[in-house]
């Protein structure tokens, strides 16, 4: 008998396995809240801004993450 393997093939999708939450942590680290907010007008970002906040608006709004997810892949490649 041959073992049988489990082997996935591989994504290529830049965002496979990153969390909304780190794609955030590293849009401010980089950005700040100002210029995020000036780049991709969310209120979310303008507004009183926070991550938590941030994520329950995106997971919510397509568009908005959408956005923020073309920003994450623009700034780091």
């Amino acid at each position: 008998m041959t073992e049988e393997t489990n082997i996935k093939p591989q994504s290529n999708d830049p965002l496979h396995g990153v969390k909304l939450a780190e794609i955030m942590q590293y849009l401010v680290s980089i950005y700040g809240w100002e210029e995020l907010g000036a780049t991709i007008k969310i209120n979310c970002f303008l507004s009183n801004p926070s991550i938590n906040s941030s994520l329950k608006f995106l997971r919510k709004t397509p568009w908005a993450r959408a956005k923020v997810e073309a920003l994450y892949l623009k700034s780091i490649s």
